[in-house]
C-alpha cells in the first residue's frame, strides 16, 4: 500500500483491501471504460414452474444461494432505525460459522450495533457503506479488519453497475411480496414507501432473496421489485418495528438559531430569484431542512409560484405542498413518514425513483443535474468551501453520505449551517474529511452571515445590494475563531480505516484511525 496525492491535495491509498483503487481526478475528469456487469445468465427450468419461490427460512434461503466464506452481502436501509432483517441474516452467517464477509448496505443505523460483534470475531470483515453512530465509532477506533468505503447512493448503484462491487446474495426485506417475488413498500405493518435503494441489487446480484412479513396473493401489484429478478422469498416474523421504520425525527426545528438559518436560506433564494414560476428544488428531512421548504412554500403560496418538482425524501410536509397544489410532481427516492407512504400509493404525481434515475454518474444523465436549488447540511466546511458530512473535527466517522455528493451537481447548491457547534468552530482551515468539491457549493448560510463562492458571480451580483448579511467564508471564519478559539487538530493515527468515494469511483480522501490518546 502506497501513499499518493490526488487531485484534491489529499494524501489517499493506492488500495484498498487488496484491490488497486483509481485517485480522484477532479470533477468530470474521469471518464470509465468498458460494459456494465451482469449477474450470470438464469434459466426458467432452475426454477419451480408454478412460479412459488417459497423457501421454509432465511437460513434455507441463505444455504441454497450458497453462502459461505468471503462473499457479498447486501442489505438497504429503507427500515432506517428499525431494521431487524440485517441483524438476522448475520446472526445466521455466525450460526453457519461462515468467515470473512464484505457487507454492503446501502446504509446502516445505530440498530446495527448488534453487528460490532460479528465485526470482531471475523463473521463480518468488513463493511462498504456508511457507518453510523456505534458502528462508525468501532471503525474510528480500528476494531474492524478490513478497510471500510464510503459511497453516495448514487456511487453504490454505480459501483454495483460497474462491477466494482459484486454481490452475491442480496436480501432485501418487502412489507409486501408474493411468493413469485415481486414486492413493494406500499403495505404490510412495516410499510416504507419505496424500496428503490434495493433496485441495483435486485438487478445485478447472482442471487437475491426477498424477505417478507406480509405475504400477498400474487401479484402483489404495484411491484417495485420484479419477480424474474428473484430466486427465493421468505417469510419472517418481522421485518423491523414500525416506530423506528418511520422516522420519529421529521419535525420543523424550533431552535431560533436553526429558524433562522431556514429563513436566511429562504429569503436568499427569493432574492437572488431561485424561487419562481417552474422552479425545482430538493431539502432534506432534518429539522432545519423542513423549515426551508415550509418558508418556501409560503414564499409560492404569497407569489402565486408553481414548482415544477419536488426531489424527496418525502414526508408530511413535502405532502402538502402537493397535495395544495404548489408543485406538480414529487420525484421520490425514499420515504420518512406514513404520510409519504400513503402519498405515494395514492397521489399519481408522487413519482418513484431510485439511485439510478437520480444520482448515478455513470449514466447517460440523471436527475440531480436539473434541480434548481437544493439544501444540504455538512459537519464542516473549509476556506475553499470544500465539505466534509462523514466525520466530525475530531476524527470521529459517524455519518453516511447518503446522496449528499450526487446533489452537489444541482444548479445551486446551498449548505445552511451553524457557524459553530458545542463550542467548536463550523468553518476551517481545512476539513478533517473531504466529501465535496468546493467548486460545486455555492453558498453556506450561517446564523451570522452567507458566504458566497466567489466562483458564483451571478449569484454575488443580484445580491449585493439586498438586505442579506453578505459575508466572505473568511470573515466567518474569523468570527467564529474569535468566539471559540481555534482547535487543535484530531489526534490520528496513520492506519486508513476507511476510504471516501467520489461519485465516479475514484477515492477522494481517507479516514484515519482515532488515536488511543483521544478516546
Amino acid at each position: 500500500m502506497t501513499y499518493l496525492t490526488n487531485a484534491a491535495g489529499r494524501s489517499v491509498i493506492n488500495e484498498i483491501n487488496g484491490e488497486p483503487s483509481i485517485l480522484f481526478k477532479g470533477v468530470g475528469k474521469f471518464k470509465p471504460e468498458g460494459n456494465k456487469h451482469g449477474p450470470s445468465i438464469a434459466s426458467c427450468s432452475d426454477y419451480p414452474s408454478d412460479g412459488n419461490k417459497l423457501v421454509n427460512d432465511l437460513r434455507e434461503a441463505l444455504e441454497r444461494a450458497d453462502l459461505r466464506d468471503g462473499m457479498t452481502i447486501s442489505t438497504h436501509h429503507h427500515f432506517r432505525n428499525g431494521d431487524f432483517l440485517a441483524n438476522l441474516v448475520f446472526d445466521i452467517a455466525h450460526e453457519m460459522g461462515v468467515k470473512g464477509l464484505r457487507w454492503f448496505p446501502s446504509a446502516s443505523f445505530p440498530c446495527h450495533a448488534h453487528l460490532i460483534q460479528y465485526l470482531e470475531d471475523g463473521t463480518i470483515q468488513r463493511i462498504e457503506g456508511s457507518m453510523n453512530g456505534p458502528l462508525g465509532k468501532f471503525v474510528s477506533e480500528g476494531g474492524m479488519m478490513g478497510t471500510g468505503v464510503l459511497r453516495s447512493h448514487g456511487g453504490r448503484y454505480q459501483a454495483i453497475q460497474d462491477g466494482e462491487v459484486k454481490i452475491d446474495i442480496a436480501v432485501i426485506g418487502a412489507p409486501a411480496a408474493d411468493t413469485f417475488g415481486n414486492a413493494n413498500g406500499l403495505s404490510g405493518d412495516s410499510a416504507c414507501g419505496l424500496l428503490g435503494f434495493a433496485l441495483a441489487d435486485s438487478q445485478y446480484a447472482e442471487k437475491v432473496i426477498v424477505a417478507t412479513d406480509n405475504l400477498v396473493e400474487f401479484p402483489c401489484f404495484p411491484w417495485q421489485i420484479q419477480g424474474n429478478l428473484v430466486d427465493y422469498v421468505v417469510e419472517v416474523e418481522k421485518l423491523g418495528d414500525p416506530s423506528l421504520i418511520i422516522s420519529g425525527t421529521t419535525q420543523i426545528t424550533r431552535s431560533p438559531d436553526r429558524l433562522l438559518l431556514a429563513e436566511l436560506t429562504a429569503r436568499f433564494c427569493e432574492t437572488a430569484g431561485i424561487i419562481r414560476d417552474g422552479f425545482s428544488f430538493q431539502s432534506g428531512a432534518g429539522g432545519t431542512s423542513l423549515a426551508v421548504g415550509e418558508y418556501f412554500k409560503n414564499i409560492m403560496r404569497e407569489k402565486g409560484i408553481k414548482a415544477r418538482f419536488a426531489r424527496g425524501g418525502s414526508n408530511k410536509y413535502l405532502v402538502s405542498i402537493l397535495e395544495e397544489g404548489l408543485v406538480d410532481y414529487i420525484l421520490d427516492g425514499q420515504t420518512f413518514d406514513l404520510e409519504g407512504v400513503r402519498s405515494m400509493a395514492e397521489n399519481p404525481g408522487h413519482v418513484w425513483t431510485s439511485p439510478f434515475t437520480s444520482y448515478n454518474y455513470h449514466g447517460k444523465g440523471n436527475f440531480a443535474g436539473m434541480v434548481d436549488v437544493v439544501i444540504l447540511g455538512a459537519t464542516e466546511v473549509d476556506l475553499q468551501f470544500n465539505a466534509n458530512v462523514v466525520t466530525h473535527s475530531d476524527g470521529y466517522l459517524l455519518h453516511g453520505i447518503g446522496g449528499w455528493q450526487n446533489c452537489l451537481f444541482s444548479k445551486t447548491v446551498i449548505l445552511p449551517i451553524p457557524l459553530f457547534r458545542d463550542r467548536v468552530p463550523v468553518v476551517r482551515d481545512r476539513v478533517t474529511t473531504l466529501c465535496g468539491p468546493g467548486e460545486l457549493i455555492d453558498v453556506i448560510v450561517t446564523e451570522r452571515g452567507i458566504a458566497i463562492n466567489p466562483l458564483r458571480t451571478d449569484l454575488i451580483e443580484l445580491t449585493k445590494s439586498s438586505y442579506l448579511p453578505i459575508k466572505t467564508i473568511e470573515e466567518l471564519k474569523s468570527e467564529a475563531d474569535r468566539i471559540c478559539g481555534i482547535p487543535d487538530p484530531p489526534d490520528l493515527e496513520e492506519r486508513v480505516v476507511a476510504a471516501i468515494k467520489w461519485v465516479d469511483g475514484t477515492v477522494i480522501d481517507v479516514v484515519h484511525q482515532v488515536s488511543a490518546r483521544h478516546r
